[in-house]
């Protein structure tokens, strides 16, 4: 007979893996939250609408918040060495997508550096386990049918650069300068991206300009990725591995089956 896990055990599984039911269906809540906040302070800066609804979007904001907050404590709770959490990449992009609401109160706008939650939205990696449909045939058919899963990945990136880069460009250049609100400014973004350029709006600042040209460097090299370094890579991680994260080391990657973590020997 196996003995009951304790609940911060149980707790570690929902949040951190995908391999259940319920791992999956609070990955799932999670990314529709996240989804909901960007959302939300997108449309906050479009003035017609939010003079419309601007006291739902501050409650929604506020009740996302929390829930985040509960997630990040809670987060910290089931692991054994929560600085392992605390300084990963996961947890820096958990932290600092929870305190912008709470900065507001100390720095006028900060709200807005919320959209930085979409960074979040990478966990469906773990949820899709998008290496499981990447084949090794070299067959054309086969290939094609397999790319439908890193086309929806390489689109989820563009999706993230452009929320990133026109929230920032708002904030830098404002509606002076034609970046009358976020959608306008994403719209902007992914002109430059494309290396389309209209030239309907255009950065007047510096700073706007400097981060107008990173993002068109960024363009020519999102362009220039060849498909087959793209399939090399995901080919890497493929069906042998499962979502289960260590609770002690807070690293992911293992083998179907493992019981132990292979960083630190921790029974999983």
């Amino acid at each position: 007979m196996k003995p009951k896990k304790n609940w911060r055990v149980k707790l570690h599984e929902i949040i951190y893996e995908a391999d259940t039911f319920e791992g999956k269906l609070f990955d799932i809540i999670l990314l529709f939250l996240i989804a909901t906040s960007v959302m939300v302070v997108m449309l906050e800066s479009v003035d017609s609408i939010n003079a419309k609804y601007h006291a739902v979007f501050h409650l929604v904001e506020w009740v996302i918040t929390l829930l985040f907050t509960l997630e990040y404590f809670a987060r910290i709770t089931t692991v054994k060495n929560p600085s392992k959490y605390i300084f990963s990449f996961y947890g820096i992009i958990d932290f600092l997508s929870t305190i912008p609401l709470y900065l507001s109160f100390v720095i006028a706008g900060s709200q807005i550096l919320i959209v930085l939650r979409s960074l979040r939205l990478l966990r469906i990696f773990k949820i899709l386990e998008v290496s499981r449909y990447i084949g090794e045939s070299n067959k054309l058919l086969k290939a094609l049918k397999n790319s439908r899963v890193k086309i929806q990945v390489f689109i989820f990136a563009v999706i993230i650069i452009t929320i990133i880069f026109g929230s920032l460009m708002y904030l830098v250049e404002g509606e002076q300068s034609g970046f009358k609100n976020i959608p306008v400014s994403i719209y902007w973004s992914i002109v430059t991206l494309t290396t389309v350029g209209y030239g309907d709006i255009h950065p007047v600042t510096p700073l706007g300009q400097f981060i107008a040209g990173v993002l068109m460097i960024l363009g020519y090299g999102i362009i220039a990725v060849p498909t087959g370094i793209v399939t090399s890579e995901l080919n890497k991680n493929k069906i042998d591995l499962n979502t289960q994260v260590c609770a002690n080391c807070n690293v992911s990657g293992h083998k179907d089956g493992a019981k132990y973590c292979y960083n630190c020997g921790q029974k999983l």
